[in-house]
């Protein structure tokens, strides 16, 4: 066991999770340390199991996949996470690159090969999807994709806060809330605010209550 990939499955269905686990149960040189449904459960977990590679899916109730990934990491830096996820759009790719993942690959993924992905991660390497290669569903959508800032400004927006109760929550003013607006919805070829949420929600990039 010791020289085993300890591997921790996160995903709010235990069906997922189950199946999963069998697929790595054949896999000889790893091993499931534990599974956690929800991303406060991860990141007890990781941080009481240790970990070398966790296994996270983006859509989680409570604190997403992303915010999860930062709080381990910030925890324990030297844990690898591979984020799996529905949703092969570039922002959430760049966002959950820039939360520490060390890799992106889609759950729908018919040739999805786990064990190899999760021994690339072990060895160092960044493994993304082939599928991720495809263009942007949405025209206009910048490859950079949304900062951190401006995703905290999206969910808010999504929760039905103006820019003047934004700005108070961000420290920020509300000219500067509104610019954000303004150029997130231009970045995404939106024009209208509804869209804008229509859109956020579709492609995961905020929590829904």
């Amino acid at each position: 066991m010791r020289n085993k990939i300890s591997v921790l499955l996160v995903d709010d269905h235990a069906l997922v999770r189950r199946g999963f686990r069998r697929i790595l149960e054949d896999e000889s040189d790893i091993s499931v340390a534990g599974e956690a449904s929800t991303g406060e459960e991860a990141v007890q977990l990781a941080h009481e199991l240790k970990p070398r590679v966790i296994i996270m899916d983006c859509a989680l109730p409570g604190i997403n996949g992303l915010q999860a990934t930062r709080r381990i990491l910030k925890d324990s830096p030297e844990t690898l996470i591979l984020m799996l996820s529905m949703h092969p759009e570039e922002t959430w790719v760049h966002q959950a690159l820039e939360a520490g993942a060390r890799g992106y690959i889609l759950k729908n993924a018919v040739d999805l090969e786990l064990g190899t992905a999760i021994r690339r991660v072990a060895a160092g390497e960044k493994v993304l999807d082939s599928q991720l290669d495809r263009p942007s569903a949405l025209k206009g959508e910048r490859s950079a994709g949304l900062t951190h800032r401006e995703l905290e400004i999206l969910q808010m927006i999504v929760d039905g806060k103006s820019n003047k109760e934004i700005a108070a929550a961000l420290d920020l003013s509300a000219n500067t809330v509104a610019v954000h607006r303004a150029n997130m919805m231009d970045a995404l070829g939106i024009h209208k605010t509804a869209e804008l949420v229509v859109y956020a929600i579709r492609n995961g990039l905020v929590n829904i209550p």
